[in-house]
């Protein structure tokens, strides 16, 4: 018989440290791509929830974003103008990724 409950150890995991300047350029990004609309719906990209993610690497910038429709007339403009708002921000190149995901217009106005 035991004293008290008996626990498993188990390794804990390894948390990545939080990196303040890492965050702070994603931000700069978000705030940068503020200035790329939708012209159809009139919102800019953040604030529909077109951003899914942005991944920042020491010589190059990945952003992988979704479209309103499958369809969307404005598509090439729209990844140009992400590419280059995101340009401004770092000094290395930026690739956008579009995802095959449907955009949910509920998820419009939320923010990071």
């Amino acid at each position: 018989m035991t004293d008290g409950p008996t626990t498993t150890s188990s390794a804990p995991a390894t948390a990545v440290p939080f990196d303040a300047e890492r965050r702070a350029t994603e931000l700069a990004i978000l705030d940068a791509l503020r200035a790329v609309v939708d012209p159809e719906i009139g919102m800019n990209v953040v604030e529909l929830a077109l951003i899914r993610q942005i991944l920042l690497g020491p010589d190059s910038t990945e952003i992988k974003m979704i479209l309103t429709t499958p369809f969307c007339p404005y598509a090439g403009s729209m990844i140009q103008q992400v590419k280059e708002q995101a340009e401004t921000v770092v000094d290395h190149d930026v690739k956008v990724t579009l995802l095959a995901e449907r955009w949910d217009p509920r998820d419009a106005g939320l923010m990071w």
